[in-house]
This record gives structure tokens, sequence and C-alpha cells, in this order.
């Protein structure tokens, strides 16, 4: 059974989101005076970086990885969409422009970057990575081997950096992409993952055995019921959340157009 009690406490876990605190810390305190001189501590984007954080440990740190891990593949489809969805976001979003700036400046780097962060690459490389880790042999490998378990849920993270960077880049060099192609490229991702949507949802097979032989934890909560769940929950909660960031980006869009109208 769980224990509701346990909270991950590995040295690689809490020692690494320590000092990924820590740096940022560092540099948007002593150090910025030089990147950003008489700029003042960006109060705002920190909460937004120490809120990713805090989610991405709640992810992967609490009881929450027991149950996903050993029981419930539903309970690691949500580990997974709070890595990908709120964890992502907020932590790009956490960036002040300043601090990415020495990097994303770089003339050495600017043909890279400017290829790595196209949406159609950005968006493929999403696609592509989370579609691959849903394969029935690498997903199980990751469910019998902590160590491919943290590459995955960390192959999960940056894969949806690259899913939010076209929407909110912190990068002056590489801005977001406009409004109305954004809205374009909701419908592209949403798109591109129906396909391992459709193949966890509509299988006739448990695709995992973990789950299959897992001890029910919740009666008459069967693993093909968990699966059909889980699959559910890929494709509601990620057509939701594009549906919400479509919207934001319409109304963006429209009332960066509306005074060309009457003008």
């Amino acid at each position: 059974m769980i224990d509701w009690r346990h909270w991950h406490n590995e040295q690689f876990l809490i020692g690494g989101l320590i000092a990924l605190g820590w740096l940022y810390a560092i540099l948007t305190g002593p150090l910025r005076a030089r990147f950003a001189p008489d700029t003042p501590y960006p109060r705002a984007h920190a909460a937004k970086f120490y809120g990713a954080l805090f989610i991405f440990y709640l992810a992967v740190g609490s009881p929450l990885d027991q149950a996903g891990e050993r029981f419930l593949l539903s309970a690691h489809m949500l580990q997974h969409q709070l890595i990908i969805y709120p964890a992502a976001i907020l932590f790009l979003l956490g960036l002040p422009d300043w601090l990415v700036r020495p990097v994303t400046a770089a003339p050495q780097l600017r043909a890279a970057l400017r290829l790595l962060t196209h949406p159609i690459i950005c968006g493929l490389i999403y696609c592509v990575v989370v579609s691959c880790w849903h394969f029935p042999f690498l997903y199980d490998w990751a469910l019998q081997n902590r160590t491919v378990h943290v590459v995955e849920h960390f192959s999960f993270f940056g894969a949806a950096l690259f899913l939010w960077w076209p929407i909110c880049s912190p990068s002056r060099e590489f801005p977001p992409t406009k409004y109305a192609w954004q809205m374009f490229y909701y419908v592209g991702i949403t798109i591109g993952m129906t396909p391992v949507f459709a193949y966890i949802t509509f299988s006739t097979d448990i695709l995992y055995p973990t789950y299959e032989f897992a001890p029910r934890i919740i009666a008459g909560f069967s693993p093909k019921d968990d699966q059909l769940l889980a699959g559910s929950m890929m494709k509601l909660g990620g057509m939701s959340v594009m549906m919400i960031a479509f919207a934001i980006s319409f109304y963006r869009w429209y009332r960066q157009s509306e005074p060309r109208r009457y003008s």
C-alpha cells in the first residue's frame, strides 16, 4: 500500500533542487549587478521560479511518485502533467531576460539557438520525446529502474521547456512567436500528441506489465480502467491547457490588431 507520509529525500533530488534554487538566488541577488546594473530584485520572477521547483518536487518527491511508480498509470500521468504544464511554464516565466542573455546573446550560439527555438523544432522535440517514452518497453523499463525513471522525468521536463519556449521565452534575442502563429502552434501540438493518446486510451491490451500486475489500491478499479483514465487525462488535460492558451493568445492577438481596424 501507499505510505502517504513518505516524501523522497534523496540527495540527488533534494540537493539538485536546493542547488538550483541557491544558484538562482545568487545570480538574481548578489551577482545581479554584473548582469543588470540598477535593476531591482525580480520578485515576481522569483516567485514563479521557486513555484516551479516546488511543483516539480511535488510531482516527483511526494507520495504521488510512489503511487505512479508502483500502482497506478493514472497517478504517473498526473506526475507528467505537473512537470509539463505548471512546472515548465513557471520555470520559464521565472527567468528574467537579463539572466538568460549571456547564453542567448552569445554570437557563437546564435545559429544553433535560432534552429532549436523555432516553433516547429520545439514542437517536434516535445512530441517525439513524450511519445517515445510511452512505448511499452521504455515506459516499463523506467518503472523498473530508478535511474531510468529519473532520466525519464528530466527528459519530460526538458521537452516541456522546448514546448513552452515559443510561448513563454524570456529572451529578447529569441522572443515568443507572434500571437497568430501561437494559435497554429497549439493546434499542431494537439494533433501531434493524438496518436500516443489514442494508443494508450483505445488499446485492447494492458500496455505496461507493472500496472497490470500491481496490487489494486482502489476496489473495482481495474488495470484497464486505470489505463483508460490515464489516456483520457493525457488528452483532456493537454487539450484543456492548449484551449486556455489558445484563448489567451487569441485575446492578445485581437487586442493587438484592434487599433489597426479603427485607425
